[in-house]
Parts: structure tokens; C-alpha cells; sequence
């Protein structure tokens, strides 16, 4: 059998139709995202909310989302991104609110073209955005407001250059090493933090 290539993503409609050998099922693509990704308070899908807002903020967000790459999404100036979520609020009963902490440990990059994981440990984005969601009142928390959302950027050679761990940061830590900014300005932080990773390429 020949090697099977990688298959691309298709942006959907959500009018798709669940069959049987043609035979519709009654149920559509929107159908299943309602019953799986409705639940935006929980840590996987917040995760992708918030990749989902980076996304629209520097106007990458009319593809799809890859599940695998190396790194989470390319900017139109070509900057690799590397998108990480957290939340004081959570979906399951809590005494108190969570401290937010953020995975950030290096990595062998995988390619989905080829199958094939990078040999080299490292942090494979150019920049990191750290998104809070920063809302504390459970009784109005909404997911969906950008104004409930905390933005902390940072070049990669940042996170590198840190003598503490390698492998995730506490919100105390990034406040140390910047401030948040709003959805709003988003965009043109990432585009600073480029800049200062790499001043000839961004």
C-alpha cells in the first residue's frame, strides 16, 4: 500500500448532513457542534476559544484550525504563535477560584506533511500569547465577551532566557515580565514581540 499523504482541512458550514450510503440522518455538522463544543467554560474548548480570538485578532481566522502543528497559527507577516489558556473560573464545582498557570515547556515540532517529529527540543513559535480569562463572578461569566479576557504576549527568547521552569509560568511570573493588554491590542503586541524576538525578520 502506498504511504497515505496528510489530508486537508475543509471549512464547513455546519449544514453538512450525517447519512447513511447517502441516506440522510436528519442530523448536520451543526447538529454535532452543539453537542460537543457548546461547553466553552471547560479547558479544551476554552483553549480553542482563545486560539480563536488570537486568530481573529491578526486576521487568520477564515482557515482552519490545525490540531497537530508544530505551532498553533502563522500571522500574515509570518510569525509562528503559540497559544496557551487559562481561567480563574472553572465548570466544575469549586471552593475557591483557580491559580492560573500556563504549559509553556519546549517541544519536538511535528510535521503533518511528512509524519515526521523535529529532533531538537525547543519552544518552535516566535511568540507566546498567554490568554486569561480573567472574569472572577461566575454568576456573569461569559466566555464570549472579550472584555472578560486578559492578553499576556511575549517573545519566545523571553520564556528561554527564564532561570525558574522550563516547563510551565504562574500569572505572578508573567506579570513580572509584562503587562496584558486588551483583545483590541492584541495584534500589535504580538507584532512588538516579533519585532523584539527577531528585529531583521519581523
Amino acid at each position: 500500500m502506498d504511504d497515505l499523504g496528510s489530508i486537508p482541512a475543509l471549512r464547513m458550514t455546519g449544514t453538512e448532513a450525517f447519512h447513511s450510503d447517502g441516506r440522510p440522518l436528519g442530523l448536520t455538522v451543526l447538529d454535532y457542534w452543539r453537542w460537543g463544543a457548546s461547553d466553552l467554560v471547560s479547558n479544551a474548548t476554552r483553549g480553542v476559544v482563545a486560539e480563536f480570538l488570537v486568530a481573529t485578532a491578526i486576521g487568520v481566522s477564515d482557515g482552519v484550525r490545525e490540531e497537530w502543528s508544530a505551532y498553533d497559527l502563522l500571522s500574515p507577516e509570518g510569525i509562528r504563535l503559540e497559544i496557551k489558556a487559562s481561567a480563574f473560573v472553572q465548570g466544575w464545582y469549586q471552593k475557591e477560584h483557580s491559580k492560573p498557570v500556563f504549559s509553556c515547556k519546549p517541544s519536538r515540532g511535528w510535521d503533518r506533511d511528512t509524519g515526521f517529529m523535529s529532533e531538537k527540543v525547543k519552544r518552535q513559535a516566535d511568540v507566546y500569547a498567554f490568554c486569561l480569562h480573567a472574569h472572577r463572578d461566575q454568576r456573569t461569566l461569559d466566555v464570549l465577551d472579550v472584555s472578560q479576557w486578559e492578553f499576556y504576549v511575549l517573545p519566545t527568547r523571553v520564556l528561554d532566557e527564564r532561570t525558574r521552569s522550563q516547563h510551565s509560568i504562574t500569572l505572578p511570573s508573567l506579570n513580572k515580565l509584562t503587562q496584558s493588554v486588551v483583545y483590541a491590542d492584541l495584534r500589535s503586541a504580538i507584532l512588538a514581540a516579533a519585532h523584539e524576538q527577531d528585529p531583521e525578520s519581523f
